[in-house]
């Protein structure tokens, strides 16, 4: 049985890039801005655009990506890890950047994937409205119910900019997330090998 985090429900689109426009606009006027004025009248347009890519994520199924694997491995059954994957999100709360790195890893059972894959994974679920508990639990569910290996990992240090830029105004401030699956989760040894791999105790990943 799958235990992958419920999928988010994507909704039909039926709003045109027009309202999407005259929302942009709407905002502008609301933060005390003139949305005719020439800085600002392709404003909409680019924001609309932007958002289009933001959000590139809900255009697929990032666990696509790992169906085609390789069995020509030699037997290999050694830990498989992919450090400082580095990613871009927007916080669902507040539509404000997140940034940071991803590190993936699995324990292959009779085949692998191309390392490439695993990045497209993060780039996959990154590029949503996020909260980073939910994007480390995506990322390493997906390669564990897709690859069926002895277990997966994902660990996330990232950057706030909702916490950064507004509110308490945190500038340095980054937080890191895991979420372990079979042998990483059940076996020390294992996990601690992942966590020396990624070059941090647990947590702290940032910069190394």
């Amino acid at each position: 049985m799958d235990t992958i985090a419920p999928k988010i429900e994507i909704f039909q689109r039926d709003v045109t890039r027009e309202q999407v426009e005259d929302a942009i606009r709407t905002l502008l006027v609301w933060v005390g801005e003139n949305p005719a004025r020439e800085g600002l009248s392709d404003t909409p347009k680019r924001v609309a655009t932007a958002f289009k890519e933001y959000c590139a994520g809900y255009e697929e199924d990032p666990r696509d990506v790992l169906d085609r694997t390789f069995e020509e491995i030699t037997g290999y059954r050694d830990m498989v890890v992919l450090r400082h994957v580095p990613f871009e999100s927007m916080c669902e709360h507040h539509l404000a950047p997140i940034i940071g790195n991803a590190h993936v890893a699995y324990l292959p059972v009779g085949r692998v994937v191309g390392i490439s894959k695993l990045a497209r994974v993060v780039d996959g679920y990154s590029r949503r409205l996020q909260i980073q508990e939910r994007l480390t639990v995506e990322i390493a569910e997906a390669v564990d119910n897709v690859l069926k290996p002895r277990g997966a990992a994902c660990v996330i240090d990232a950057e706030h900019f909702c916490m950064k830029c507004r509110g308490v105004r945190k500038k340095g401030s980054w937080m890191t997330t895991s979420h372990l699956t079979g042998a990483f989760l059940t076996d020390d040894r294992t996990r601690q090998e992942f966590y020396q791999r990624i070059r941090c105790d647990g947590f702290g990943s940032r910069g190394l």
